[in-house]
């Protein structure tokens, strides 16, 4: 039923019984209901052969298309996806179609963003966990710091080069190590002195505590296969937690691709939001964010629902 459909199944029905059963005229039920008198024939003839059934609203797509792509085309746009990795308007010229043809396949079959593929196979990736602790992605990001007075990415070069030079020279790096929950896309930041193995060990730690007082239990790590995660601290920290540790492939990164994403987001929404005039005043602004992202921003992938009430909903039994 479309959005300014006057008439309810049970409008419907009503308009029936009001001519069947009470013996109204078809132009004075369809006045009352606020319809024409065609509509009010229309779902009297549909009643009067289906039944009640038959005043449901039926699907608009057609029963055939005569201009419909025929199955070996689609195979073929499908495997120069695969083979080429190209977007539409490289392929169209290859393969003779349409543009918007090419589109429209690839989107069916959910191939139309090449970072949601394997970049060897171009096999589309998705899994998501059940259960909120099953798989936590951890990773960092060395972010430059801000010097005082604001940075170039909202000053511009020009601003801080008067005679050919920043004027700021070696503000150094902030190193975010950051964990997100495969299941329910909750996030924990933290600030770390550097990318050691002593702090990415200390940021799993940490990270666990957080999500044991949500009464989560972390099952399973997932880091890259850097030097940090492969040390004997991380190791430590990773029996102490009780998990189990998992890297990517080889030169799989997109396999920790809800870290990067939300890496990404991170960068968007807080990093490069708005102009900060000391790196301090963006550090902190990081908690109120962060809580922002867990609390309140709806994610799309959770159909909606916020990362806290995912989670919620997911450690009481009631898996999303």
């Amino acid at each position: 039923m479309h959005a300014k459909a006057k008439l309810t199944p049970f409008g419907r029905l009503l308009l029936v019984q009001r001519v069947q059963l009470q013996g109204w005229s078809a132009t004075r039920a369809a006045e009352t209901l606020g319809v024409s008198r065609a509509t009010a024939y229309k779902w009297i003839a549909r009643f009067a052969v289906e039944g009640e059934s038959g005043l449901t609203d039926r699907s608009s797509r057609p029963h055939r298309c005569r201009h419909a792509l025929a199955p070996d085309q689609v195979a073929r746009i499908l495997q120069a996806r695969r083979q080429l990795k190209q977007g539409p308007h490289r392929l169209a010229p290859t393969l003779g179609i349409g543009r918007s043809t090419i589109y429209g396949v690839l989107r069916r079959h959910e191939l139309s963003r090449l970072r949601d593929t394997d970049r060897i196979t171009a096999v589309p990736i998705r899994y998501v966990r059940e259960r909120a602790g099953e798989l936590l992605h951890l990773d960092t990001k060395k972010l430059g710091r801000i010097p005082d007075g604001g940075g170039h990415r909202m000053l511009g070069w020009a601003a801080g080069r008067p005679h050919g030079h920043w004027r700021h020279p070696g503000t150094g790096y902030d190193y975010l190590h950051v964990a997100i929950d495969d299941a329910t896309r909750y996030a924990v930041v933290q600030l770390q002195p550097d990318e050691s193995k002593q702090s990415a060990a200390d940021f799993l730690l940490a990270a666990a505590a957080v999500f044991a007082e949500r009464g989560v239990r972390i099952e399973r790590v997932l880091t890259d296969r850097g030097n940090a995660y492969r040390s004997r601290p991380f190791a430590a920290a990773i029996q102490a937690v009780g998990a189990r540790h998992k890297t990517t492939r080889p030169y799989r990164p997109q396999t920790n691709g809800k870290a990067e994403r939300f890496i990404k987001t991170l960068i968007e929404e807080w990093a490069y939001a708005r102009f900060y005039p000391t790196n301090q005043a963006r550090l902190d602004a990081l908690p109120g964010w962060l809580d922002f992202y867990n609390h309140r921003r709806p994610h799309t992938a959770l159909k909606g629902l916020t990362p806290a009430a995912a989670l919620v909903n997911n450690v009481g039994g009631n898996h999303t």
